[in-house]
C-alpha cells in the first residue's frame, strides 16, 4: 500500500480522495489533501470521515511555490502527487516532484495563464529529466483525456488492427437547473469552449472557428442533443500514439440556453484573458466572471440525468474481416455520483480515473520501459487493467459494433 498526496480541492479532487478511502485497505494506505483553501481540503475530509471512515490529512498550499511545494512533499512522503489543481500549476508541480524525486500524476495538460492555449509540448519537454530522476509522469488520467484515450487504445487491442477515424462524444446531458452554470472550474470551461476548434485530417491540424460546427445526436439515457466540434488535448496525444489516424475529432454537446448566454458574455468581454483596469486595479474578467458563478462542486445535489461519453473508432479489424466501426462509451447518473460522493457526474468521470491511474502507478502496473522513468501519457499504457478498474469502481463501459462509420 502506499501514500499519496492529492493537489487541489474542488469537485475532482473530491471525488478522487472518497474513492481512494474505499481502497485504504488494499491500495492507498495513508491519504493526504492539499490546496490553497485549507477549508475546502477539511470539507472534503470530513465528508470521506463521514461515509468511509477514513482520515485524511489537510494542508495550505500555494501550488504554484515550488520551494514550498517540496517541503510539504518531503514532510508527507508521498509515492504519488496527484495534481487535481489548475492547468497553469503543472509544470510547477512537476518541478517540485523533480526536486522531491517523486512520482507526478494529472488529468489535464499544461495552460498558460496568460494565453488561451493548451497543449502537451511543454510537459512532454520533461521526459529527459523524469527519466534521469528515475521517476514517473503520467499524463491525462481524467475522462477526456484520460478514459476517452484508453477507449481508444483497448479498442486497437481487442477490436482493431488499425484506426482511420475517430470520434470522441462527450455529453453531458444533466440539469443542474441554473440559468448558467459550468461542468468543471469556469475559468478553464470557458477558454476550452471559445477557443478555436482543431481536428486531425491527413497529417495536419484544421482549424474552424469556436462553435461553427454543429450536429445532432441521439445519446443513449439522454437523447437527442445538439453536440459542437471543438480541440481537445487528448486529440494531440491520440494523433501522436495512433499514427496511421486519417481523421480524429472532438465533439461536446451544449444547450441553447447555454450557448445563448456564453454568446452575450462573449460580447461584452466578460470571457477575455486581457486583464482591465477597475479602480484603480487590473483585473481578468474572465476570472471575475469564474468568481460569481456557481461553482461546479455545489451543483451536485441539484443536478439530475447522466453523462454519456465515449468513443466511434472505425479501422482495419483484428480479426481480418474487413472494415469495422465500434462505439464504446460510459453513461453515468448524476444522482448515483451525488449519493455516492457528494459530486455531479462530470466530478465523478474524471475524479475515478484520476484514482484508478494513481492505483495504476502505484501497485507498479504501469511504468515506463522496464520500469524506468519518464513522461508518459495513458495512451503508452496496457489498457486493461485500467478498463478491468472501471468497471470495479463505478464507471462501467460497454462497447458495440455500428453497422459503418459515422456520417457526420
Amino acid at each position: 500500500m502506499s501514500t499519496v498526496l492529492v493537489i487541489g480541492a474542488g469537485g475532482v479532487s473530491s471525488v478522487c480522495v472518497h474513492k481512494m478511502a474505499q481502497l485504504q485497505n488494499q491500495i492507498f494506505s495513508d491519504i493526504h489533501l492539499a490546496s490553497r483553501t485549507k477549508s475546502k481540503c477539511d470539507a472534503i475530509a470530513a465528508s470521506v470521515k463521514a461515509r468511509t471512515g477514513v482520515d485524511v490529512a489537510t494542508y495550505e498550499i500555494d501550488a504554484e511555490e515550488v520551494p514550498a511545494m517540496v517541503n510539504l512533499i518531503r514532510k508527507v512522503q508521498p509515492s504519488l502527487v496527484v495534481n487535481l489543481a489548475l492547468p497553469y500549476q503543472d509544470l510547477p508541480i512537476m518541478d517540485a516532484c523533480l526536486v522531491a524525486g517523486v512520482n507526478y500524476l494529472d488529468t489535464a495538460n499544461y495552460e498558460p495563464k496568460d494565453q488561451a492555449k493548451f497543449e502537451y509540448s511543454w510537459q512532454w519537454a520533461y521526459h529527459d529529466r523524469f527519466k534521469d530522476a528515475g521517476i514517473m509522469a503520467l499524463l491525462g488520467s481524467g475522462f477526456d483525456p484520460g478514459v476517452t484515450s484508453i477507449f481508444t487504445m483497448w479498442l486497437k487491442k481487442h477490436k482493431l488492427k488499425t484506426i482511420r477515424q475517430l470520434d470522441i462524444l462527450d455529453c453531458n446531458g444533466g440539469d443542474h437547473g441554473q440559468h448558467f452554470a459550468t461542468n468543471f472550474n469556469p475559468e478553464i470551461n470557458i477558454r476550452e469552449v471559445t477557443a478555436p476548434a482543431r481536428h486531425w485530417e491527413n497529417g495536419e491540424w484544421v482549424e474552424t472557428p469556436a462553435m461553427s460546427n454543429r450536429v445532432e445526436f441521439d445519446f443513449e439515457a439522454v437523447g437527442p442533443k445538439n453536440m459542437y466540434l471543438m480541440y481537445h488535448e487528448e486529440l494531440e496525444s491520440l494523433a501522436k500514439f495512433v499514427p496511421e489516424l486519417e481523421r480524429a475529432r472532438f465533439w461536446m454537446t451544449f444547450g441553447d440556453q447555454y450557448i445563448t448566454h456564453l454568446t452575450v458574455l462573449q460580447n461584452v468581454g466578460m470571457t477575455s484573458i486581457e486583464p482591465v483596469k477597475y479602480q484603480g486595479r487590473d483585473i481578468i474578467p474572465l476570472q471575475f466572471l469564474a468568481a460569481v458563478l456557481p461553482k461546479p462542486e455545489t451543483l451536485g445535489e441539484t443536478t439530475k440525468g447522466n453523462t454519456n461519453i465515449g468513443c466511434i473508432a472505425t479501422g482495419e479489424s483484428l480479426d481480418g474481416s474487413g472494415e469495422k466501426t465500434f462505439y464504446i462509451r460510459n453513461i453515468c447518473s448524476h444522482e448515483a455520483a451525488y449519493e455516492e460522493t457528494g459530486n455531479q457526474a462530470v466530478s465523478y468521470t474524471t475524479g475515478v480515473p484520476a484514482m484508478i491511474g494513481a492505483a495504476m502507478v502505484v501497485t507498479g502496473k504501469w511504468s515506463g520501459p522496464n520500469g524506468g522513468g519518464g513522461v508518459f501519457n495513458v495512451e503508452q499504457m496496457d489498457p486493461d487493467p485500467f478498463m478491468d478498474m472501471l468497471n470495479a469502481h463505478g464507471l462501467p463501459w460497454t462497447v458495440e459494433e455500428l453497422g459503418g462509420p459515422v456520417e457526420f
